[in-house]
């Protein structure tokens, strides 16, 4: 009880206190241990040593290591692309070629991805977490972009949001993560033309 005679609630110590900075710390370690040795061979005991924790320390956050990368990649989801807003279709898809070619060349990225998919190819729970991140999230970004270019007259009423991204993401992909070969800003613009193109009038 305080002085004055009302009840308040003792804050929480030791044990019950999970500190974000181990948490954080924890989700980058899980990129780090995904980049370094995928997620088959992926441990509890390897993100623990890499990010300076006790086991237990994970343990108590999440209670397997699928549970773990489900959240960090489901965190992805949640921090999802700004909206580009130029003034132009082509400009609005320019500016995201040019965000997703950076994001694709990280080096985390371009190991971490693939061996994702993999994996998404095997457990459903993985597949839904990685849809919701690597796609979901980015198909509302260009709804939204085509939806003000249709407002604007660029595009007919009905122009295909979904088309624009696979037309966006694939040839990136494809040029970044299999080729490993790093698009130049000739490439960026001539993308961005097939896609607007592709859509209709612009």
């Amino acid at each position: 009880m305080a002085k004055d005679g009302s009840a308040y609630k003792r804050a929480p110590a030791g044990a019950a206190v999970l500190r974000e900075e181990k948490t954080e710390a924890i989700r980058e370690a899980v990129f780090e241990e995904l980049a370094a040795v995928g997620f088959a061979r992926m441990s509890i005991e390897g993100i623990a040593r890499r990010a300076g924790v006790g086991k237990t320390a994970v343990y108590r956050r999440w209670r397997s290591k699928l549970h773990l990368v489900l959240d960090v990649v489901t965190a992805l989801a949640a921090g999802s692309l700004p909206v580009p807003d130029t003034g132009s279709l082509r400009g609005d898809v320019r500016m995201l070629l040019e965000i997703g070619s950076r994001a694709l060349r990280h080096p985390l990225a371009t190991q971490i991805i693939p061996d994702l998919l993999a994996e998404a190819g095997r457990n459903p729970e993985m597949a839904e977490a990685v849809r919701s991140a690597l796609h979901d999230s980015q198909e509302g970004v260009v709804a939204e972009m085509v939806g003000r270019a249709a407002a604007r007259g660029e595009v007919p009423g009905d122009a295909d949001a979904r088309l624009a991204l696979d037309l966006m993401v694939g040839p990136l992909y494809w040029r970044l993560v299999v080729a490993r070969d790093r698009p130049s800003a000739a490439y960026l613009d001539a993308l961005s033309r097939a896609v607007t193109t592709a859509l209709g009038r612009t």
